[in-house]
């Protein structure tokens, strides 16, 4: 079956088996291989893309569900010159270490960034619970998402959201 979706902002058309995964499509036919193949069975967050603009775990989407879509993967954020707020947050509070789940990390907490119900550090915990790190980064990831939606809350509302944000 023929996929046609935009992914990282390219149009994308490619004929796929009905049983590969999106997270498969991405790494193996698309050579996008920052979105990471943790578990395969949607508890680790790893593989955590945007699939028109809401969260998702690729590794549990089946790639021809997203015919018609946009799908935004971490090479989707920034450049290797000019680099996503939320990377340069990563960055500054050392959110991570051996960055196996950074790229989930990134994509879920773009989410919680734009989430303006989520206002405190338990709030933003929780949402981000379903994304493990087995380095133990939880708490320089929570103080970059916090800098990140302050930011993002003083340039106005219309800047916090996953599309504004991506």
């Amino acid at each position: 079956m023929t996929v046609t979706a935009t992914v990282n902002g390219q149009p994308v058309a490619i004929t796929v088996d009905v049983r590969r995964t999106l997270l498969d499509l991405l790494r193996e036919d698309l050579g996008l291989t920052g979105t990471k193949k943790g578990c395969d069975h949607g508890q680790c967050g790893a593989c955590t893309v945007f699939v028109d603009g809401r969260r998702v775990l690729s590794c549990l989407k089946l790639a021809v569900t997203t015919s018609g879509q946009a799908v935004t993967t971490v090479e989707g954020l920034g450049t290797p010159d000019v680099l996503h707020p939320l990377q340069e947050a990563f960055m500054r509070y050392d959110a991570f270490q051996c960055g196996y789940c950074t790229s989930g990390q990134l994509m879920s907490a773009l989410a919680v960034v734009a989430d303006e119900s989520l206002t405190t550090r338990d709030q933003i915990r929780e949402a981000m619970s379903g994304n493990l790190c087995r380095c133990g980064a939880y708490q320089g990831i929570v103080e970059a998402i916090i800098e990140v939606k302050a930011r993002s809350h003083a340039a106005g509302s219309e800047d916090a959201t996953p599309d504004a944000i991506v």
